[in-house]
């Protein structure tokens, strides 16, 4: 029996709701989907959003057959025989792929033939933006779209035919996070009960929702609150904020990785070991899960608040990166080119000795006089300075 989120699913794109960027009756993106020329495509964002509804409706609207697949039980004979069953058919299939940032790389190398000869449309969905867990090749073969969390009205004309009081709607709204399919099965549940639909009883089966807290409090919200204190060195708020993280289910290893990249990002070489913690707390959590990795991530997040900060690798990869972008004819003086005669081995000189690595000056990093980046700075002015 398909539950209530299944049965309400779109049977158009005019029942479509929420995305009006991607599938509004103007938009581009709808326009390549009604010529029946999109490109390859892989959407992100958050849970209940519509990412599968929409690929189920553009397979229906380009009239090709639909192959839903998951990347964490894919298989390599399941996508040969779907290209079999097809090797001399009119008839292109449609290939969905759900959460496709969990496919190797051998797998998504299987991709790369069926994307250049298009012997079948791949479409692919995740959570999360899956742009650095996808290859350069896939990348370079499809294109890559954001989908947003439904906000209030969305979620209003999601309910519009259950005809509910105002109260109860509100509360499955409130508690919903964006994610129209929680909220339906969540509604579903209720009336399985065959008892007075109110908004106790909706309680009493929400015990893991962050009941009370209003719609913007969504999943994004939450992680950005929580990342903006970590950065902001306020302990409590950042604590505060992954308990209602853990509280409304989010997956640990989605805090962790956010984590690992503020270690990076905000604290740097400000405190190295950081990144070394915040990656431990990655693997420990994936193996570990819930409840006990709570206690790890809160380890993790108030060592990250008491952590000096410092974003000066950040800055420094984004301005040579630029700089690469807008310079593109690279020039490496000849000392430090393969097979050189003239290249001076530092180890032989103590540990330093000067000689050209650039053709002429560059600055990308900006040292900050904070924790053990200081001590770094300080190391480097040392021995360049005493070298003769």
């Amino acid at each position: 029996m398909k539950d209530l989120a299944y049965n309400k699913r779109p049977k158009n794109f005019q029942e479509f709701i929420g995305q009006t960027h991607l599938f509004g009756e103007n938009a581009p993106f709808m326009q390549l989907i009604l010529q029946r020329k999109i490109p390859h495509s892989f959407f992100f964002g958050p849970p209940g959003s519509g990412k599968t509804s929409a690929a189920i409706l553009i397979a229906k609207t380009m009239d090709y057959p639909f192959y839903p697949l998951n990347a964490t039980n894919f298989k390599t004979e399941d996508l040969r025989n779907i290209l079999k069953n097809h090797q001399n058919t009119l008839q292109k299939p449609l290939i969905f792929i759900d959460e496709v940032h969990r496919l190797n790389k051998a797998q998504q190398e299987m991709l790369l033939p069926i994307m250049e000869n298009h012997s079948a449309l791949i479409l692919g969905a995740s959570t999360e933006n899956p742009y650095f867990a996808l290859t350069q090749a896939i990348r370079s073969r499809s294109m890559l779209f954001e989908f947003y969390p439904l906000n209030k009205e969305d979620l209003e004309k999601v309910l519009e035919p259950f005809n509910l009081s105002q109260g109860i709607q509100e509360f499955l709204i409130q508690t919903s996070g964006g994610d129209a399919r929680a909220m339906l099965n969540l509604l579903d549940c209720a009336q399985s009960t065959q008892l007075p639909l109110n908004v106790e009883l909706l309680k009493s089966l929400r015990k893991t929702s962050l009941s009370g807290t209003s719609e913007l409090d969504t999943h994004y919200n939450l992680i950005s609150a929580m990342i903006k204190s970590i950065r902001g060195s306020d302990e409590n708020a950042a604590i505060y904020y992954l308990a209602c993280l853990i509280q409304g289910g989010e997956n640990p290893e989605f805090i962790a990785r956010r984590l690992v990249i503020l270690a990076s990002e905000d604290i740097g070489n400000a405190n190295p070991n950081a990144l070394n913690l915040a990656n431990s707390t990655m693997q420990s959590v994936a193996k570990i899960g819930y409840p006990e990795a709570r206690i790890i991530l809160s380890q993790c997040v108030i060592y990250l608040c008491a952590s000096p900060k410092s974003n000066s690798a950040y800055l420094a990869i984004n301005a040579a990166l630029d700089y690469v972008e807008k310079n593109p004819n690279i020039t490496i003086p000849q000392n430090i080119q393969h097979f050189s005669q003239n290249y001076l081995y530092p180890h032989d000189f103590g540990g330093y000795v000067k000689q050209s690595y650039l053709t002429h000056t560059l600055t990308f990093v900006k040292w900050l006089p904070k924790g053990f980046e200081k001590t770094l700075k300080e190391w480097l002015d040392k021995i360049k300075g005493n070298a003769s």
